[in-house]
C-alpha cells in the first residue's frame, strides 16, 4: 500500500489522481500506524515551510515521518521540508532529515521569482527515479524558495542560480517540481517511485 501524508497540501487531489491515472491505489491519511505500515509514502505540500511544519506537528506527524524507513517521496513543499531548516517566515526548523537550508530564490536581471513553469533537469549520474525520462524532458515548477545544490543533489535546475530539483540520501527523496503535473515524464517518476526504482 502506497500513503499519502495529509500533511493538508493544496496538491494532494492532484497527487491521487496522478497515481489513479497509473493504476495506482494509494491512502491519503494522517494516522501514524497507517503511514508506517505503507510499502512506499508521499508527502505533499504547498505553501509556506511554517505552515508545513505547523500542519505536520498539529497532526502529530513529525516524529512519525522522522522515524520511517520504507521510501518516502516529498513534493514541492514535502521535498523542502524534508532538509533541517528554511529562511522562510525568518526561518523555520523543518524535518531536519536531509542536510541543509533552503532560501529564497534571488533575483536577479531577466529573472522572475517565483519560478513558475517549465523547466529541463541537469543530472549528472542519472537517478533511478528517473529512469525512461527522456534527458531534454520538462518539468513543471511552482516555487519562491529551494535548496542550494549539495552532496545529496541528484538533479538540479537553474533559475537565475542552481538549485536542487531531485534529493536523495537513504530511503528519503524530494522532487521540488511537481511531478503530478508535469505530464508523462512527471508520470513516469511517479512509476518508478511506485515500482521501487529510487
Amino acid at each position: 500500500m502506497l500513503a499519502i501524508v495529509d500533511s493538508g497540501g493544496a496538491n494532494i487531489a492532484s497527487v491521487r489522481f496522478a497515481l489513479e491515472r497509473l493504476g495506482v491505489q494509494s491512502e491519503l491519511t494522517a494516522d501514524p500506524a497507517v503511514i508506517r505500515a505503507a510499502e512506499r509514502v508521499i508527502l505533499p505540500g504547498v505553501g509556506s515551510a511554517s505552515e508545513g511544519m505547523k500542519r505536520l506537528r498539529a497532526k502529530g506527524l513529525v516524529d512519525c515521518v522522522r522515524g520511517l524507513t520504507q521510501p518516502v517521496l516529498g513534493v514541492c513543499l514535502g521535498m523542502q521540508l524534508l532538509f533541517e531548516e528554511s529562511e522562510e517566515d525568518g526561518g523555520v526548523e523543518t524535518l531536519g532529515l536531509i542536510p541543509g537550508k533552503v532560501a529564497l530564490l534571488p533575483n536577479s536581471p531577466g529573472i522572475t521569482v517565483p519560478h513558475m513553469g517549465w523547466n529541463t533537469l541537469l543530472t549528472g549520474r542519472k537517478p533511478a527515479l528517473l529512469d525512461g525520462v527522456e534527458p531534454e524532458a520538462r518539468f513543471y515548477f511552482v516555487h519562491s524558495y529551494a535548496a542550494p545544490v549539495n552532496a545529496f543533489t541528484v538533479a538540479s535546475c537553474t533559475h537565475g542560480t542552481p538549485f536542487t530539483a531531485i534529493v536523495q540520501r537513504g530511503n528519503f527523496s524530494g522532487a521540488q517540481f511537481h511531478p503530478e503535473r508535469s505530464g508523462p515524464a512527471g508520470a513516469r517518476l511517479l512509476q518508478n517511485f511506485v515500482e521501487g526504482r529510487v
